[in-house]
């Protein structure tokens, strides 16, 4: 197989804007939020661009201190991202979020790092940060999902226990649906890349497992996580609906 990855032209490049920019248009007709899908476009662009840059240098970096950083830079940001949903309540859940994801997405990390993987070093860069950027954004969609379902639930006067239990099922749709999609409806993007570099598909599908795998359980531990600390704060002070 050809292991080199052609260079995408910038022209061609822009032709992905087509389909995204007719999806905010249709908003846009529709009267709803555009502006926002078209900011979080926007958005997007910048920070890869920048991530791309600010990457080729880490990348190149030996220090552990770094990459420390780096991931506590994603735990802090996915924390408060998560909360978004609520966001009348996001300081109030923030700690909350922080710890559910730092244990449910860490504990997972550590595993597939040092456990799977073996890394050498065990902050090696190039594997390190995508890890940990597909688990801690897992992880914080999912809790974000349970956070705003809770609130509709509460709400709506259900008792905790049952409000939990709805918020924790329907955050993991998504992850379970991919579970079941995988290799008949969709190639995920680790397996992609890998093929479209030239790796063994055999290898390319143990390498994804072990991607769905810690996906799942980092989203499912942090969720259930977050949704244990809240319990007490709910029960003391039920939400009110808007």
């Amino acid at each position: 197989m050809n292991n080199a990855i052609e260079t995408i032209p910038l022209f061609n490049l822009s032709l992905a804007f087509i389909p995204a920019l007719l999806t905010v248009a249709i908003l846009f007709k529709w009267s709803l939020n555009s502006t926002n899908a078209l900011y979080a476009v926007s958005r997007m662009l910048v920070q890869l661009l920048l991530i791309g840059y600010f990457l080729s240098y880490i990348f190149e970096s030996e220090s552990a201190g770094i990459i420390l950083v780096i991931l506590a830079v994603m735990v802090f940001a996915s924390s408060w991202i998560a909360l978004g949903t609520i966001a009348d309540k996001r300081l109030q859940l923030y700690k909350h979020a922080l710890l559910a994801i730092t244990v449910g997405g860490g504990a997972t990390l550590a595993l597939i790092t040092q456990g799977v993987l073996v890394l050498d070093p065990w902050y090696a860069p190039q594997s390190m940060i995508p890890i940990a950027g597909m688990i801690f954004a897992n992880a914080m969609n999912s809790v974000s999902l349970a956070a705003e379902r809770l609130n509709a639930e509460l709400n709506r006067q259900v008792p905790y226990d049952e409000a939990r239990n709805i918020a924790l099922q329907s955050s993991l749709i998504p992850v379970i649906n991919s579970l079941f999609a995988v290799g008949l409806v969709s190639l995920p993007g680790m397996m992609t890349g890998q093929i479209l570099s030239g790796v063994s598909p055999l290898i390319a599908a143990r390498y994804q497992i072990m991607v769905m795998c810690m996906i799942l359980g980092s989203a499912g531990i942090a969720t259930a996580y977050f949704l244990v600390l809240v319990k007490p704060m709910f029960e003391k002070v039920p939400l009110k609906s808007s």
